[in-house]
């Protein structure tokens, strides 16, 4: 599939010297980029409306279903400037595939997996500009949002599929290595049958008290235990977790609905195997995690996720007391594959599994 995608004329872009101070210190998702792609979809007639236009405000009905009844999901992926000169995306095929998925489980309609990366692709070569040099990234927000006014409660018949764009540097402020979590006592974040597994916005807002907990006692993330029991750990506020034993092997908690497969997840998952090293994805006792880094069995944890990349985690905050991991600094492993993968991003190290997609040549 090739789309056709009308170019409207921006009036006024960002000059290079106004765009030079605003990508001095982005922060992560306060600075946008130029331009937007937008698609259009209405039952009976399918996707159109294919458009590079200026990025803006989006006329909506205040009866749109989005506001309503939550018809929405979203995508997060980076284009990266690689060190001999090209710009690329790391495996987009993976999060057009999770977008149809999360498309499917809230009933919208499913954008084709090359309409995707078409859409990714138009944006980041108009707004090249904007990625920036050295370890920042241009971060791309694809999302999809229900946009047929009506006040039933059915799945919508009309929805915008739109594209931004923002020029980043950490997700964490300081650029933190290393992160302080804290264990949520009376939050779950998703069950079994619900949207856990789908990139939904209503997943987060139903995260945000519990993160807005975790900062209030002094911590940078929250971590959520299932929904069933209150036993086992699942994922962070918006991260997969793994957990580094002594012996070199990696777990992580295992997909079954109520966790985000993620991108970066499943890079670790592949190249820690490429390399031998054993990982388990099996379920995982919050109490058992605070047993084995006592016993010393478990030696380093870490986040991962496409904003963060890939944070050690040093210090755990829960009612039943607190713990450090390690020496509270990111270990040997976490920052072997934290090199790796960032390695392999930015072109500097073999590439197995072709997962890099070349965008603009050097």
């Amino acid at each position: 599939m090739t789309a056709a995608f009308t170019r409207v004329p921006h009036p006024s872009l960002v000059t290079a010297a106004d765009r030079a101070v605003l990508m001095e210190d982005p922060g992560f998702g306060r600075v946008f980029t130029d331009h937007m792609v937008t698609i259009r979809y209405t039952a009976g007639q399918g996707w159109h409306s294919h458009k590079v236009e200026p990025r803006g405000p989006i006329p909506l009905d205040p009866a749109a279903s989005v506001l309503h009844y939550a018809q929405e999901i979203f995508e997060g992926m980076k284009a990266y400037k690689t060190d001999d000169g090209r710009v690329a995306l790391f495996r987009p095929e993976q999060n057009a595939r999770r977008f149809a998925a999360s498309a499917e489980r809230l009933a919208m309609p499913v954008l084709p997996e090359e309409l995707f990366l078409e859409a990714v692709a138009e944006l980041v070569k108009t707004d090249a500009d904007w990625i920036p040099e050295g370890e920042g990234s241009l971060y791309l927000r694809p999302f999809m949002i229900a946009t047929e006014a009506f006040l039933g409660v059915r799945a919508a018949n009309e929805y915008l599929f739109v594209v931004l764009a923002s020029p980043v540097g950490g997700y964490f402020k300081g650029g933190k290595n290393s992160v302080t979590i804290r264990v949520s006592e009376h939050y779950t974040r998703a069950a079994r049958g619900g949207t856990g597994a789908a990139k939904c916005g209503g997943n987060y807002a139903a995260s945000l008290i519990a993160q807005a907990e975790a900062v209030a006692n002094g911590c940078d993330q929250v971590v959520f235990l299932d929904a069933a029991e209150g036993k086992w750990i699942e994922e962070l506020g918006g991260m997969n977790v793994f957990f580094v034993f002594k012996d070199g092997s990696l777990q992580t908690p295992p997909l079954g609905g109520t966790i985000l497969p993620g991108v970066t997840r499943a890079s670790i998952i592949q190249l820690a195997r490429d390399t031998g090293v054993t990982v388990r994805e099996a379920p995982y006792a919050f109490e058992q995690w605070r047993a084995d880094v006592a016993s010393g069995e478990v030696v380093e944890a870490f986040a991962c996720g496409t904003a963060a990349v890939l944070t050690a985690i040093s210090k755990v905050v829960s009612p039943g007391g607190d713990f450090t991991i390690g020496d509270g600094k990111p270990g040997p492993v976490t920052t072997d594959m934290l090199g790796k993968l960032v390695g392999i991003q930015r072109g500097r190290v073999a590439d197995p599994h072709n997962w890099v997609q070349t965008i603009i040549e050097a």
